[in-house]
């Protein structure tokens, strides 16, 4: 090896600078390593947080629904106490308003009532009950609605419980005359 100015074999320098760059690249590495357990335990908590979050919403997701119909409880017990009492045109009146109470807390959650008399029949909304022979409806209409039904912000909750109408013709033909 040729020697330097100062004397030492020129291979201690690239040693140097190797170790130079080994360094940094060690430094650069616990960096990233104290990067990734930070990320880590950041993702560990925004995933215990989510659950709590669910958890809070499962045991108190009902609670604004909840405070829309007490009111219509102490309407009820209300008509109830005051039954004895009260005259008809009063009780009458007091049932109207606690519906009114009752539909207006239904509308503000996105329930809705399915109340399809004369609407042609839907079997993904509605459930028939039976047919039964109509002159005076179009054949497969809802004839008379049995048991409303109700929907949830799109989703059926119950089906509408339905007569559906038939041809009167065809009532005759099956009985044969």
């Amino acid at each position: 090896m040729a020697e330097t100015e100062t004397g030492m074999p020129e291979a201690v320098e690239p040693a140097q600078d190797l170790q130079a760059q080994l360094a940094a690249a060690e430094s650069r590495a616990k960096e990233c390593q104290d990067q990734y357990l930070r990320s880590l335990a950041e993702i560990d908590n925004v995933r215990k947080r989510a659950q709590r979050d669910i958890e809070a919403a499962n045991r108190y997701g009902l609670e604004r629904f909840a405070q829309e119909l007490l009111p219509v409880k102490e309407g009820l017990d209300l008509a109830v106490e005051n039954s004895a009492s009260a005259d008809r045109d009063s009780l009458a009146a007091g049932q109207l308003a606690t519906r009114q109470l009752l539909s207006k807390a239904f509308e503000r959650f996105g329930i809705v009532e399915l109340n399809p008399l004369g609407e042609r029949f839907d079997p993904a909304q509605h459930e028939a009950m039976m047919v039964q022979p109509s002159e005076t409806a179009a054949p497969d209409t809802v004839l008379t609605v049995v048991q409303r039904g109700y929907a949830l912000n799109g989703r059926l909750l119950r089906p509408a419980r339905v007569i559906v109408a038939k041809a009167a013709d065809a009532a005759k033909a099956a009985d044969g005359t």
